[in-house]
């Protein structure tokens, strides 16, 4: 493990982040950037729905914020030598005609294999298990668009949240915990997964897509999702003892540096910091690493 000097910083065996949905509004981007600046590991999963092609495709927009997302990961990959692994999802399929391949020290998958002493695990993003995002693509653009109907509504209550001094409040997770239709709709998503797992050898399935932070056991089988970077800024970490965690943005970076006395210096960093940051990774760099 290397020598961590900063108390602020963690390192894990392994990260799992999905569902960033970069070049969307919504997307946690600066979030994600801060957690990745805190948090390192030895190998990086970014299990799909990363990268929003639908959205940008229509409207979307690529931000500076979401290009510090990605110059994290390439930090990660010159001071600490991670490994790392994308696996597609339905919003970044524009990788299924290149899959599989390796650009410098990143590998693209459809799915992948992570070995622990007693157990297997299938790392998959997921849409595949859902009937609706694999079969009735159309269908599923539909209902995107009402997800980001949802998620229209959750900025604007929570901007007014933020004027109150409240702290954000995902509204359309609420409802999805709420709406039995919904609910329903993710334990069969659950169901799905863990049966396959069991059909296939696995003992462990790591997942995305549903945007649902979750680690149990269904029967024999571990079920980990890594949740999303919209709304829950969650991800999975595998600890040194290969024992899983579910860890949110707002335990791993903003709480803990109000418990270390520390909250003053954390409130103080700004974008200018980041791109402070950014610099030292010049151009020159970011080709190395690709190479």
């Amino acid at each position: 493990m290397p020598q961590i000097t900063d108390l602020r910083m963690a390192f894990y065996k392994t990260i799992v982040i999905s569902d960033v949905h970069l070049g969307t509004k919504d997307s946690k981007s600066k979030e994600l950037s801060k957690f990745l600046k805190y948090n390192h590991c030895r190998r990086l999963i970014l299990n799909g729905d990363i990268v929003d092609a639908w959205n940008l495709q229509r409207y979307g927009k690529w931000t500076k914020k979401d290009t510090r997302v990605f110059r994290r990961i390439i930090q990660m990959i010159e001071r600490y030598d991670t490994e790392v692994i994308y696996v597609r999802g339905n919003h970044d399929d524009f990788l299924d005609k290149l899959i599989p391949f390796s650009f410098g020290k990143i590998k693209f998958v459809n799915q992948f294999e992570l070995l622990q002493k007693n157990m297997r695990y299938l790392v998959i993003h997921g849409d595949i298990f859902d009937m609706i995002s694999s079969r009735f693509i159309l269908l599923a653009k539909i209902g995107d668009i009402g997800y980001k109907v949802l998620l229209w509504m959750s900025r604007k209550r929570n901007h007014q949240r933020a004027i109150r001094g409240l702290p954000y409040q995902s509204f359309s997770q609420k409802i999805k915990s709420s709406v039995k239709l919904a609910v329903g709709y993710i334990s069969d998503y659950e169901q799905t997964m863990t049966k396959y797992a069991r059909e296939n050898g696995f003992r462990g399935v790591i997942c995305g897509h549903i945007h649902e932070p979750k680690n149990k056991y269904i029967g024999e089988i571990h079920y980990l999702n890594s949740g999303d970077w919209v709304e829950s800024m969650s991800a999975l970490v595998e600890h040194e003892d290969e024992s899983w965690e579910v860890v949110y943005y707002q335990d791993q970076v903003h709480n803990k540096f109000q418990k270390m006395q520390c909250s003053e210096d954390f409130s103080n960093e700004t974008d200018e910091d980041d791109e402070d940051d950014d610099k030292k990774v010049e151009e020159w760099d970011i080709m190395k690493t690709f190479v």
